[in-house]
């Protein structure tokens, strides 16, 4: 396996103690994710657990009519599917790939397994699950409150925050796809960051040109999800 195909691209893999490691590495399986690949459909029991290595998943929630509104975004901070840990098996979400790349894979009776431990594995699970339904709920209050312009300004952030360099693949009909806005709207506001110089957009290929001015235009709800998440997610954890 090459340096850069390790588990511990993974910040919640990273961070297990030795023994964690040793009891759930050999069962990882390093998996290509797809850009607009369905992990999971609302009401489908959960198999496997997915942690994001270099690739970035939308957590959907999908009317009758078939719109949709993106709740959270998971990348190599996080896992999908705690709703299998959680008891719950199923969850009423979708979970699409949002940028291409890789992710490890568990099934899902293995983490079971060792989150009835109550060992260290538990206790951070429950941390990210705070960190998780933390932006759920802030996303909900963004959407509800502030312009499109602040909400894709928190999207693009969020999503950088989950990336390696400053470019993201995403057409500006996904993205209203995410936000649950017309894509009129995000064209407008995509028009305006790129008229200034904030970012560059061509042909579903969107670079953050200016990431320092891209924070201070953005709204307070960034700040509060990434601040969250910085608490409960520790860069090391005892053994």
């Amino acid at each position: 396996m090459q340096p850069s195909h390790q588990p511990q691209q993974n910040r919640l893999l990273a961070v297990l103690p030795e023994a964690e490691r040793g009891r759930l590495y050999p069962f990882l399986e390093r998996i290509p994710m797809k850009l607009g690949h369905v992990l999971y459909e609302s009401g489908i029991a959960l198999q496997h657990i997915y942690f994001p290595a270099d690739c970035i998943v939308s957590l959907l929630y999908v009317m009758e009519n078939g719109a949709s509104a993106e709740i959270a975004v998971v990348g190599n901070e996080g896992m999908v599917g705690v709703s299998l840990f959680m008891g719950g098996e199923t969850t009423p979400s979708r979970a699409v790939v949002q940028s291409a790349g890789h992710a490890y894979r568990l099934k899902g009776e293995l983490l079971k397994a060792e989150f009835g431990r109550s060992g260290a594995t538990q206790h951070l699970l429950l941390r990210y699950t705070q960190a998780l339904l933390t932006q759920m709920a802030q996303t909900a209050v963004c959407n509800r409150h502030h312009t499109v312009e602040q909400q894709l300004c928190r999207w693009l952030l969020l999503s950088l925050d989950r990336l390696s360099d400053n470019n993201l693949t995403m057409t500006q009909e996904l993205i209203a796809n995410m936000l649950g806005v017309r894509r009129e709207g995000v064209t407008e506001a995509a028009g305006r960051l790129q008229a200034s110089g904030l970012i560059s957009y061509s042909r579903g290929k969107i670079t953050v040109l200016d990431r320092p001015r891209l924070e201070r235009k953005v709204c307070e709800c960034y700040a509060v999800v990434k601040k969250e998440s910085d608490r409960l997610l520790p860069d090391t954890m005892a053994s």
